[in-house]
């Protein structure tokens, strides 16, 4: 008797809202200007989006110094610090802002609270673009902290002056045990707990949240650099499902759906949708499948493009 495997497709999955606008703006750039337009950092989070916006002429960057004076240059969804912003600004370079208003609007939390006379403690992984941008708005009121264990040490000018930020890519429940934490340090710390967390990013968590235990597996498509992508790996696997990230359909190993009669598949809010497919074709081939969508939200959130290019041409 042939088994037919069950594929849960969890949703929200795949690309979000700011991410979306992030590669329309450099699209939007290269069909106006041609190419090349110069690109700070990956765009976004995924191996496939960067190859695809190389192959029709965005050049990819780390830092400004790599771009002519007086080029076009798209900082990356993940925002950049202030101090970026003016040496594009000194030379003269054609900046176009592609931060994610969700990661823009922790930078002005940030300078809101520094400006008050404030520390700023930041929730995130240290060296992800992102932190890293947030950090510079107040580079020498910011501090970092990554697990609950480091609020023990931290050290602040005054105790009843601190305000707590949080990366947008993190896991509610990692935000929300570093935020206790830092309450019961802190008494008088201000901050909003887990809303920092973009909406994609928690939307995405509690698809996989609502499926993880009836699944056998769970696969994440996204590429390892992806923070919200690997949170997702590690939600499934805390709940105690076997759990891989996976980068396209090639990186699937068939061992690991061996002995497997439900696997879900979901990707991370940086991955093409059209990875997913692919991915799902492929566990096709493997055997019989039956596919279900299981709807956990519907995402509805639009973000403008920067005034310049909202009409084409």
């Amino acid at each position: 008797m042939t088994v037919i495997r069950r594929v849960l497709l969890p949703s929200p999955r795949s690309f979000c809202a700011g991410v979306e606008r992030a590669i329309e703006i450099v699209e939007r750039l290269l069909d106006r200007h041609g190419p090349p337009v110069y690109v700070r950092n990956q765009i976004v989070h995924n191996a496939h989006v960067v190859a695809d916006l190389e192959a029709r002429g965005a050049v990819f960057i780390g830092e400004l110094d790599e771009v002519p004076d007086e080029a076009l240059v798209v900082f990356s969804a993940h925002g950049v610090a202030p101090a970026v912003e003016r040496e594009a600004a000194r030379r003269g370079l054609d900046a176009v802002d592609a931060t994610c208003p969700l990661v823009a609007k922790v930078h002005a939390e940030a300078k809101r609270a520094a400006d008050a006379g404030d520390t700023v403690i930041l929730i995130g992984h240290e060296g992800h673009e992102e932190v890293v941008g947030t950090m510079g708005v107040a580079p020498e009121r910011t501090v970092l902290v990554e697990d609950a264990a480091a609020v023990a040490s931290l050290r602040v000018a005054d105790p009843a002056k601190v305000t707590y930020l949080s990366q947008t890519t993190l896991s509610v429940t990692e935000v929300e045990s570093i935020a206790a934490a830092l309450q019961a340090r802190y008494p008088a710390i201000k901050g909003q707990g887990a809303e920092d967390i973009c909406y994609a990013t928690s939307n995405r968590q509690a698809a996989v949240a609502a499926v993880v235990d009836e699944a056998d597996l769970v696969l994440v498509v996204g590429s390892a650099n992806s923070s919200n992508s690997n949170r997702l790996v590690e939600l499934a696997r805390l709940a105690g499902t076997p759990s891989h990230l996976v980068e396209d359909a090639g990186a699937l190993d068939p061992a690991w759906l061996e002995g497997t009669r439900t696997v879900a598949v979901t990707a991370g809010a940086s991955a093409p949708p059209a990875l997913v497919d692919d991915v799902v074709t492929a566990i096709a081939a493997l055997g019989p499948i039956e596919l279900i969508e299981r709807p956990v939200t519907e995402e509805t959130q639009e973000f403008l493009l920067p005034q310049r290019l909202r009409t084409r041409g």
